[in-house]
């Protein structure tokens, strides 16, 4: 393995909000970093915030590899960042052909990853040691309502639906038939940024409230401090082999009791919220990177809003412009 020049960053998914926030999350690292952001889309909002841009094919497409192997060489590339939920996996499969050129893939093993993105094998694995909700593939087994049909593979709130009687099951079941059913939870829902190290050992596990949730990603929050939520949180990491960043999905049953929603490797979409409230994922993964010691940080209990920015792009070049002239 070739020694890791770890100024150099690739930042996935430059279109989407976990590689726009990774990439805000990095511009507030104390020592220099040099930016490259990725992503299928040529005008991608992230292109326009880091130091250099490289289009990518698909992850699913037989040139993603060739291409992936030419950016890292030609930007010798450090670490690639795990900020889509696609990337990842191309990641994870030439892992060590990618540590052979110097590049340290911060991702889980690949077995570690299916399990999360198959919601059957989910809670297959953890049911037995965790909370979830009661989930199977045959809706014959379905006798009350409400229920939830998902996609097996689906991410974020993307095709969920709520079922309130057999009319809707029915309907649902003739419209995809690759669908889980499960249980549905009617309390506070929950997302937990949790980081482990190289090792796969949690370190640190941030939960905030969703109060606001748009197209599955977070557009308001509050910061919590609970530790039995954190605690179970660094636990399922540490069950699943985790390495690097992780964010859980959890609400909470008629019961009061929080269960286990989602669980994805890799940055979430508001992985800034935990940022802002004193834990620099990004920033930690340098430092655990370069050997230092990690210091835990304090984390403040804060809400944060988010809203829409705009980037001005002429002919390929940012443009600032006044807001009070617009």
């Amino acid at each position: 393995m070739k020694e890791i020049s770890n100024s150099t960053i690739l930042v996935p998914g430059a279109s989407a909000p976990a590689g726009i926030n990774t990439i805000k999350s990095l511009r507030m690292v104390k020592y220099p970093v040099r930016i490259i952001a990725s992503d299928t889309n040529p005008n991608s909002a992230g292109f326009f915030m880091a130091d250099l841009k490289e289009v990518l094919p698909e992850a699913s497409s037989k040139l993603f590899v060739d291409r992936l192997f030419e950016i890292v060489i030609k930007h010798k590339i450090g670490i690639l960042m795990p900020s889509s939920g696609y990337d990842i996996y191309p990641y994870s499969e030439n892992k060590e052909n990618l540590l052979k050129l110097g590049a340290l893939p911060v991702v889980s093993d690949r077995n570690t990853m299916e399990i999360c993105r198959d919601k059957m094998q989910t809670f297959n694995y953890l049911s037995k040691k965790f909370d979830l909700p009661s989930t199977t593939l045959d809706y014959q087994k379905i006798t009350e309502f409400p229920m939830i049909a998902k996609p097996r593979y689906g991410k974020g709130s993307r095709g969920v639906v709520k079922l309130g009687n057999e009319d809707d099951l029915k309907w649902v079941q003739s419209k995809n038939a690759n669908l889980i059913f499960q249980e549905y939870l009617p309390g506070t829902e929950y997302t937990i940024d949790v980081l482990s190290d190289l090792e796969a050992e949690p370190i640190i596990a941030v939960p905030r409230i969703r109060l606001q949730t748009k197209g599955g990603i977070s557009t308001m929050g509050k910061i919590v401090k609970d530790e039995n939520i954190s605690e179970t949180c660094k636990a399922i990491a540490k069950f699943l082999k985790i390495r690097g960043p992780c964010c859980i999905q959890m609400k909470e049953s008629k019961e009061g009791i929080l269960k286990i929603v989602e669980i994805n490797p890799r940055m979430g979409g508001g992985t800034i919220f935990t940022t802002l409230a004193g834990a620099n994922f990004p920033t930690m993964i340098l430092d655990m990177v370069n050997g230092k010691v990690l210091e835990i940080p304090k984390i403040s209990e804060i809400t944060i809003i988010r809203y829409f920015e705009e980037i001005v792009v002429d002919n390929g070049k940012v443009m600032k412009y006044d807001l009070h002239l617009v």
